[in-house]
This record gives structure tokens, sequence and C-alpha cells, in this order.
């Protein structure tokens, strides 16, 4: 069982990052049942990544060594990145593309990071379910952060596509699109890939890595909301 101190530890990360996006959502804020729709389906995509990841590692070790350095980089940017920003971005796409809410290019910042906050908070209360209170505070610090920054990412080039889209420019919004999903998988990975090697030299790049990123991620979220555009006029 988690004590009630481990569930609001667990809990508490994602509810905080929510505030910090939402008040940057200036123009109009979201309807509370589109928003609710991707926490729970993001949620749900941690039962996918986890049965997903065991097939691919089942499949890649009968081939290569798991204690080699191309397992490591398969197995963190494939097996993890891949699939588990796939999908999120899965649920965003589904859940949103359409909706007549989204009719502003930050909504799609909104949108994705609450659709990670689902996939974090779930990932989060399992850790801590199996690891115990420790986990949940070092993961607060660590990986719910890193799962809001990938969003942030995914969130900026799905709002970009969605307004070539609304420009009819079909060959950016392919591009945006592709940027949407490319992204995420390469800053999840190298994230995950730092702290799985072993080698104490990745740690370092791992903290300067991990600062760097979260800093730009957060002033391009900044840049979006300060001009936040209309998608139809």
């Amino acid at each position: 069982m988690i004590g009630t101190l481990a569930l609001e530890l667990a809990v508490i990360p994602s509810i905080v990052l929510f505030i910090i996006i939402w008040r940057h959502d200036k123009v109009e804020k979201e309807p509370a049942k589109l928003l609710w729709a991707l926490f729970f389906f993001g949620a749900l995509t941690t039962v996918s990544a986890m049965i997903l990841g065991r097939l691919g590692q089942a499949v890649v070790t009968s081939f290569i060594d798991e204690e080699s350095m191309l397992f490591i980089l398969i197995d963190n940017f494939l097996l993890t990145a891949l699939i588990e920003e796939g999908g999120k971005f899965t649920v965003l796409k589904l859940k949103t593309w359409k909706h007549p809410a989204f009719n502003y290019t930050f909504d799609a910042v909104v949108y994705a990071v609450v659709a990670s906050l689902g996939f974090a908070t779930a990932e989060n209360i399992l850790y801590v379910g199996i690891y115990g209170i420790g986990n949940a505070l070092l993961r607060a610090l660590t990986a719910v952060p890193s799962h809001v920054t990938d969003a942030i990412f995914m969130g900026c080039y799905y709002g970009y596509a969605k307004f070539a889209e609304s420009r009819g420019d079909i060959r950016r919004r392919k591009h945006y699109m592709r940027l949407a999903l490319i992204i995420p998988i390469l800053t999840h990975g190298f994230y995950d890939f730092c702290l799985s090697t072993g080698y104490d030299a990745f740690i370092i790049v791992f903290l300067v890595y991990d600062i760097v990123i979260t800093i730009h991620a957060f002033r391009l979220m900044k840049k979006l909301s300060e001009t936040d555009t209309p998608l139809y006029q």
C-alpha cells in the first residue's frame, strides 16, 4: 500500500507544474473536460509503454548483449523515449487536433503538458509503490520536470503545425508535426541515456544538459505564451 504522504509526493509535482503552465495560458483557459481526458489517457499510456518496452527488450536482447553500449542506446532512445513520447503524441493528436477549443497556438503546450503529466503521475505512483517515499522525492526534482520539458517541445512544435495548417501551409505542417515527435524523443532519450551508461562523466553531462534544456524549454514556452496567436480569424 502507498502511504498518504508518499501518494501526495507522487502527485504534488504534477499539480505544481500544471499550475505553472496553466498560468501562462493567458488568452483563454482550456475546457476542464478536455484536460481531464488528456490526463487520463496520458496516464493510460504507461500501460502500453510497459508492455511494448518489455516486448522490445525481449526481442533486442536476443540479438544484442544488454550490457553493450548499443543496447543502452536502443533501450533509451527507441524502447523508452520513442514508445513513451509516441504514446503521449498519439493521445495529443487524437484528442485535440480537431477540437474546437484548440484555437490558439499556446493551447498546444497546455495539451501536451497535461497528457505528459498524466503519464508522469501514473509512473510516479507506480515507482513510489515499488521503491518507497525516497524515490518520490528524487523523481519530483528530476523525472517529472523532465517529462514536462519534453512536453513543452512537443507542444510548441504541435502548435506551430496547427498554425501552419490554419494558414494552408501543408508542407510546414508536416515538418512541424515531425519535429513535435522527434525532438521530445531525442531530449528524452538523451536524458535517460546519460543516466544509464554507468560512467561518471555522463552524470556530469547529464547535470549540465538537464539545466540547459530545462531553461531553454521554459524560455520557449514563455515566448510562445507572450506571442500567443489565434489560429483562425
